[in-house]
């Protein structure tokens, strides 16, 4: 494939940053939504905008569950190199972000004693041209350091071999090395033909319907205003009497009011409240949009249920999500290998061939943990298995089934 070169690649990159910080914001809770209402003014609703964090639970619901293990079958000693780069923190946050934007970069080099090093970048900061075949990038480019306003400060632009870097201030410099793909690998979550480079957990119908949510807590709020303290008002009352003050008027529990010469006497009376229970009603519409759009459930969002689910009917109520995070582990250890790949090349300084590494599988925890009656049905049912195929299912399959680790380390 032709390589385009660094000043596409940054066009590249210019293009999608805005959307990709758009949902860094989603996640964060700090993004604005345009004011759509009709009836409320701007200065009232700014008092108060209301904050929801539904697309960063649904985020996390997914990222949560999805814990990288190890790569079984490791005849190149690829574990050795991720267990060398702090992997609590490092499988984590290569998911998150892939999750939050579609896809994540990892960023492979080596330090001054000549160890590999993995970097996560996220979206808003590398981006590269990928070979839909092995989802291995033909040349990519990276900020990898930015200052205080945002500006780059340090970039590079990997190729085939080589690696350019660009500092801000300083000349630009070169370090080669002996792999024949460029060192950053994309992490890619839900690829497709069309969409290459993934798609985000965060989506525009999720986005719709954390916007709708929250401009009915806004107009909730602003109701809740007038529900407090109902409008009141008096009929009749004569010119010559002394102007009411309303305040006290809303807080007094007793006013006096005293007939005119006349013997006539204001009536009282009290508009009509507004009910809360169409705004719950709302919500909750909202909150079952979203909770299908995205796999969970609305106990998930707040909506708690009157009767408490055993494991099982957690496991039921989310088979959605459970699809979901099975995709994911399918596409996200796909990337995992591919990092597993380049960094076993730059380690050896050697060029092997991908389909060296054919047998090399990504393991991961599984997505929901097993309770007691799960282990006993579990138990049951690979006694069984063993019984009519003997040796059908051993330690490591129920590690695979339970999560759980044998106490001789085996599975």
């Amino acid at each position: 494939m032709e390589q385009q070169g660094i000043e596409y690649l940054r066009k590249k990159l210019m293009s999608h940053k805005d959307r990709v910080d758009m949902r860094y914001k989603q996640y964060a809770m700090q993004y604005t939504d345009a004011s759509v209402g009709i009836t409320i003014p701007d200065e009232i609703r700014r008092r108060y905008r209301s904050v929801l964090g539904w697309c960063a639970k649904g985020v996390d619901s997914l990222a949560d569950r999805l814990v990288f293990r190890e790569f079984a079958n490791d005849d190149f000693e690829v574990n050795e190199i991720f267990q060398a780069n702090n992997p609590d923190v490092f499988f984590d946050s290569a998911v998150l972000s892939a999750l939050i934007a579609s896809c994540s970069f990892i960023y492979i080099s080596k330090d001054a004693n000549d160890d590999v090093r993995l970097q996560v970048i996220e979206a808003s900061n590398a981006t590269g041209s990928i070979d839909p075949i092995t989802g291995l990038l033909t040349e990519g480019y990276a900020v990898l350091d930015r200052d205080e306003h945002g500006k780059a400060t340090l970039e590079a632009y990997f190729t085939p071999g080589q690696t350019d870097y660009f500092p801000a201030v300083g000349k630009p410099y070169s370090i080669e090395n002996e792999v024949a793909h460029p060192l950053l690998v994309p992490i890619i979550h839900r690829p497709d033909a069309v969409r290459p480079f993934g798609r985000s957990r965060i989506t525009r119908a999720g986005m719709y319907y954390q916007r709708y949510a929250k401009r009915t807590l806004e107009r909730a709020d602003v109701t809740a205003e007038f529900y407090s303290f109902p409008q009141k008002y008096v009929l009749g009352r004569s010119l010559d009497s002394k102007p009411m003050d309303s305040w006290k008027a809303t807080v007094s529990s007793m006013l006096d009011f005293t007939k005119d010469a006349d013997g006539d006497k204001p009536v009282l009376g009290q508009f009509t409240t507004s009910s809360m229970t169409p705004f719950t009603e709302q919500l909750k519409t909202a909150a079952a949009g979203f909770a299908g759009e995205t796999g969970l459930t609305l106990d998930d969002l707040g909506f708690v249920s009157d009767n408490p689910s055993s494991v099982e009917a957690i496991k039921a109520s989310h088979e959605n999500l459970r699809l979901a995070g099975r995709k994911a582990q399918r596409s996200l250890g796909s990337g995992l290998l591919n990092v597993a790949y380049i960094a076993t090349c730059l380690r050896d300084d050697t060029t092997y061939n991908r389909s060296q590494f054919s047998r090399t599988i990504p393991k991961w925890e599984p997505l929901f943990e097993a309770d007691a009656s799960s282990l006993s049905l579990i138990g049951d049912g690979a006694i069984k298995i063993n019984q009519s195929i003997p040796g059908y299912i051993d330690g490591e399959t129920l590690r695979d089934l339970t999560g759980i680790k044998g106490a001789d380390g085996n599975g």
